[in-house]
């Protein structure tokens, strides 16, 4: 089985994950940036100590787990050794109420007996400050709180107090409910709540994923990565985090474990493009009031990561209370990445801001103000193109002129050319396509290795770098320039590792990289796309969706000898890459219709 087989349930406010029994691993609380009041994902003997949630059918024998179609409502079906069976369903609420989207903070359970009668046994133990406290427990008629350090949670319910508060098994003779939220009492019945919120809740995404505009072939599988990306969105202030846990290693025993619960303009940059293509252009503006508010705020020197909340400090630490994935600690909280100077955000942002410019289906569209904004970025993109940074990667010991930095930062200076063509300022024009010229002279000159004959990593650094394969898209060079072509042919042989690709292949902080990064795969099967050789790419698509999760998703890593996933989950980077690979090889409608 693979060990990230999870399901993650959500609604842009929180986001929960669970096993494929059903059992909640892990769940943040209030927010996805906030203490894991559910944390079993990070500590293997939780069983037998704090933070978990789960209703386990008494003499287990086997699970079933789906989502119901085109929502991320989550279905796990029970079955014990003597014929009983039970469904659980799990969703978190999101719906329109009085104009508006309602995303409480709360998770909703329904158990329904299916067959015979199952006994179950109920485990809730929320866990503060990383799994260290145990909360002060009290109680009403019909619920049950907990008092954490971070919050009081609430659990209302009709199922019986004492079965719960006593762990004791019990028949499910019938439908019953676990709500749980912050300390707010819940004024109706608590079967009608959960029907009614499953209802519209299932009525909102089925809605949200009619309006979206999918390629023809790969469906599903492009509106599960779609419903994904938009649960990594903390829609209160439009951030997009790069994933929903923290120190899930990206190989076994490599101490290459962070946290991804913030948001990394370069990853959002990327999201609200493959959201935008699909026609989801409410996530994409709420992200550009992100930027800008972060933007402002920061002044002429962005970083590469912020907090949810726009927070520019995210201090890194290690907790001891929790063991680490599988026991491959260390967990850490907050990510030392906010110190770092990455040279390619400033052409992140640009290239995310430049849809206020180009679509008119916005709400606010770009005005002057936001113009001469970019255009300060995009000063700050010529001064910084040519200069030592971390990169992409975030080598936390070494700094180079990195390609990939450079390559971002003429992207900034193309696209606002473009954007002063498209509002008629022709001398702003004329400037930034000489900027953008000059730029694209000194990466080519600089990056090139001509005894090797392809572009190297950085600036006189000759080694191969998969961040690389992006040049077609983003329009740096043609796919069939010949420097393009050796470039793609030396990656072949140096980072491919049978149907996956490698980030690089040199000792970093952390020695030798061993498992592939999926979003450099999905980078290979573009460009492919774009070189023309599309059977190829389609076969190694087809892979790449066979590495899916049972129920779809992906992590940031796998390990290409054996297919296992590895790293945070679910990461943005890699549903990204199913959206874009299927956009780019799927057949067109009108081939059909």
């Amino acid at each position: 089985m693979n060990n990230l087989d999870l399901a993650v349930v959500g609604n842009c406010q929180i986001s929960a994950l669970l096993d494929p029994r059903g059992r909640v691993v892990w769940s943040c609380l209030p927010r996805p940036d906030a203490n894991p009041v559910f944390c079993s994902l990070l500590e293997p003997n939780a069983g037998n100590g704090r933070g978990i949630y789960e209703v386990e059918l008494i003499d287990f024998a086997r699970a079933e787990q789906e989502y119901i179609s085109n929502t991320p409502i989550l279905q796990t079906t029970l079955y014990d050794t003597h014929g009983n069976a039970m469904r659980i369903t799990d969703f978190a609420p999101r719906f329109l109420m009085f104009g508006r989207n309602y995303r409480p903070v709360m998770l909703i359970r329904s158990l329904v007996p299916l067959h015979g009668w199952p006994r179950i046994r109920i485990r809730l133990r929320p866990a503060g400050e990383y799994g260290a406290r145990e909360p002060d427990v009290t109680h009403g008629s019909n619920h049950i709180r907990f008092m954490l350090p971070e919050m009081v949670l609430r659990l209302t319910t009709d199922v019986p107090l004492t079965g719960i508060m006593e762990e004791k098994a019990f028949v499910l003779t019938g439908p019953q409910h676990l709500i749980l939220g912050p300390d707010e009492p819940i004024p109706e019945g608590v079967e009608k709540l959960a029907r009614e919120h499953f209802g519209e809740t299932q009525r909102y995404w089925k809605n949200w994923v009619r309006g979206l505009a999918i390629p023809l072939e790969w469906q599903e599988e492009v509106i599960r990565a779609a419903i994904t990306l938009k649960l990594c969105t903390f829609e209160d202030t439009g951030a997009v985090i790069a994933a929903i846990t923290t120190s899930i290693p990206e190989a076994a025993d490599s101490g290459r474990n962070w946290d991804y619960r913030f948001c990394w303009l370069r990853d959002s940059y990327f999201v609200v493009q493959a959201l935008n293509s699909l026609g989801a252009t409410q996530t994409m503006e709420a992200y550009l009031r992100y930027i800008l508010n972060v933007s402002l705020e920061a002044g002429d020197t962005l970083q590469p990561v912020y907090g949810i909340s726009g927070d520019a400090e995210l201090p890194e630490r290690t907790v001891d209370s929790l063991s680490g994935y599988r026991g491959m600690g260390p967990v850490r909280v907050g990510n030392q990445a906010y110190q770092q100077i990455q040279n390619d955000v400033y052409g992140a942002v640009v290239l995310s801001a430049t849809h206020y410019f180009f679509d008119s289906r916005l709400s606010v569209p770009g005005q002057l103000d936001n113009f001469e904004r970019l255009e300060a970025l995009g000063e700050r993109a010529v001064q910084l193109f040519d200069q030592p940074d971390a990169g992409i990667w975030e080598y936390r010991g070494r700094q180079v002129v990195h390609t990939f930095s450079g390559l971002m930062c003429w992207a900034a200076c193309d696209r606002l050319a473009k954007i002063a063509a498209h509002t008629d300022r022709q001398d702003r024009c004329r400037y930034w396509i000489e900027k953008a010229n000059q730029l694209h002279a000194v990466i080519c000159q600089r990056a090139w290795d001509e005894k090797l004959g392809h572009f190297g990593v950085g600036f006189g650094e000759p080694d191969l770098d998969a961040s690389l394969l992006v040049m077609p898209s983003l329009g740096f060079l043609p796919a069939d320039d010949p420097r393009f072509a050796a470039t793609l042919s030396a990656i072949e042989k140096e980072l491919r590792r049978g149907n996956h690709m490698m980030r690089y292949q040199t000792p970093d902080d952390f020695g030798h990289p061993e498992n592939a990064f999926n979003i450099c795969t999905f980078w290979y099967i573009d460009a492919l796309t774009s070189a023309g050789r599309r059977d190829e790419a389609r076969d190694l698509f087809e892979n790449m969706l066979a590495c899916r999760n049972g129920l779809g998703l992906m992590s940031e890593d796998l390990n290409p000898e054996t297919g296992e996933l590895w790293g945070n989950f679910p990461q943005t980077y890699s549903m990204v890459g199913i959206i874009n690979a299927a956009r780019r090889l799927s057949r067109d409608w009108e081939e059909v219709l």
